[in-house]
């Protein structure tokens, strides 16, 4: 993919840190903000004086010179598509969707129709904020293609800029409700042998990794512990449901695919996860072959942004709102519970 180099000077007075110096110093016109500073610096694709550097707490002082390699975008054509939307919330700034299993959030090479993107400017006759660009108008955050949930969407710049600010700080409310393989019991010594595991107050399981790109599968995420981006997870056991668990997830940073590989880590993937839950399956000796059989097949990994709360980025009004599990979901819960 073709690539161009942006180049920053700090000017006096910096933040200490590389990525709030760079947050501040780099130029307007280049559409990076804070969060994707961070994935450049984590990817390798910042070098200070020089030197590639990974680590965002880098020190930084007035006249270093950054070179930040930025991949260029793939031209996709992003159309209006007439796309029916679960509306849960809208005005004049912000929307907030909630997106079915299934639909990709913004068009790629690989999706260049079908979208979220393409669905919400054929609702606003394409009034959305420019901040992401043309092929991500309004993005602040996305959702896995197959996970089904809550998601908000930017129609102003001020919302953009103010939402992708709660985001790099982590003040967003999110959380998941999900199915994962076998129970995650504070009580499994298994469990707290894991690295990066730790159990809070309330039998909270804190998972503590850092994330990055597959070394020989882009598709994929890794944990690492040097390297790569911070990531935490905080899980807590809802319902055992036999040879599954029902569980929810919040996320205190937001990282691509984190609640997934997270869950994989420590032993207990995702229900239907093609990409991390390996070859995993229940037996149907305890279960039946028929229901055996549905969570064998699930048709997609069982995880559902269920909440999101954020303060509005223009009024400073506290929003938070809730989606009922997708059917698939429910139905499954509702069987595992009546056996």
């Amino acid at each position: 993919m073709p690539t161009h180099i942006v180049t920053v000077e700090i000017g006096p007075d910096p933040a200490p840190r590389l990525d709030k110096a760079l947050a501040r110093d780099v130029p307007e016109q280049a559409h990076l903000s804070r969060s994707r500073l961070m994935r450049l610096i984590a990817d390798g694709a910042v070098r200070l004086n020089g030197t590639p550097v990974t680590d965002p707490r880098t020190k930084v002082a007035e006249g270093d010179v950054i070179a930040i390699t930025v991949e260029e975008s793939v031209d996709v054509e992003t159309a209006p598509e007439a796309i029916d939307l679960d509306i849960r919330h809208e005005d004049a700034d912000l929307i907030v969707i909630n997106k079915p299993a299934g639909m990709v959030v913004h068009p790629a090479p690989g999706s260049p129709g079908g979208t979220l993107v393409n669905a919400l400017l054929h609702h606003f006759g394409g009034n959305l904020s420019g901040v992401g660009g043309e092929k991500r108008p309004g993005i602040v955050h996305r959702i896995d293609k197959d996970t089904s949930g809550l998601l908000v969407v930017a129609k102003s710049d001020a919302a953009h800029h103010g939402l992708a600010d709660q985001f790099a700080a982590h003040s967003v409310d999110r959380e998941y409700i999900a199915l994962c393989h076998g129970l995650p019991d504070a009580a499994d010594p298994r469990l707290n042998g894991v690295k990066g595991v730790n159990f809070e107050p309330g039998a909270i399981l804190k998972i503590t990794t850092q994330l990055a790109r597959h070394k020989t599968d882009r598709q994929r995420q890794a944990v690492l512990f040097q390297g790569g981006r911070h990531a935490v997870t905080r899980v807590r056991v809802e319902e055992p449901l036999g040879p599954v668990t029902l569980v929810t997830c919040r996320l205190e940073t937001g990282r691509t695919h984190q609640i997934r590989v997270h869950m994989a880590h420590v032993g207990h993937a995702l229900v239907g996860d093609p990409v991390y839950g390996g070859r995993r399956k229940v037996s149907d000796k305890t279960l039946g072959a028929d229901l055996a059989e549905r969570i064998n097949t699930f048709p997609r990994q069982a995880l559902h942004a269920a909440r999101l709360g954020f303060v509005h980025p223009v009024t400073g009004e506290e929003m938070a709102f809730e989606a009922d599990l997708p059917p698939e979901m429910a139905e499954l819960i509702e069987a595992l519970r009546a056996l």
